[in-house]
């Protein structure tokens, strides 16, 4: 009876070491749930605009990335970058471009942290 209770029928009793060598390799990412709502909204607001922008062919045309934006030190760095970026659209862009630099602010770029996870070690 004691024997059954070791390891599971047809299963290997679990090693030691295995909890944590899986623990070790979880990546997460920090975020607050009100912040990644935000996030998730302004960037369908902006497929949406797109949309408006260039047609189906918005998500051949541009790559744009919250992130890249959010990098940049100013809205007038985000502003900018995206004057150029839309240069080649026969459509006027400058609204879509105020709104999306206001939508922007106070937004942050996503943190993702390794926990527990070790470079690899050279010999």
């Amino acid at each position: 009876m004691a024997a059954e209770r070791v390891g599971r029928k047809g299963h290997s009793p679990r090693e030691p070491g295995a909890a944590l060598q899986r623990r070790q390799a979880r990546v997460t990412a920090r975020y607050d749930r009100g912040e990644l709502q935000r996030r998730l909204e302004v960037e369908r607001w902006m497929e949406e605009r797109l949309r408006d922008l260039y047609g189906e062919q918005a998500d051949m045309i541009l790559d744009l990335s919250i992130d890249d934006l959010l990098e940049l030190q100013s809205d007038e760095e985000r502003g900018n970058k995206l004057q150029v970026m839309f240069t080649p659209c026969s459509q006027n862009t400058d609204e879509f471009i105020r709104e999306l630099v206001t939508k922007l602010q106070g937004l942050h770029k996503v943190q993702v942290q390794r926990v527990g996870m070790e470079e690899p070690k050279r010999h």
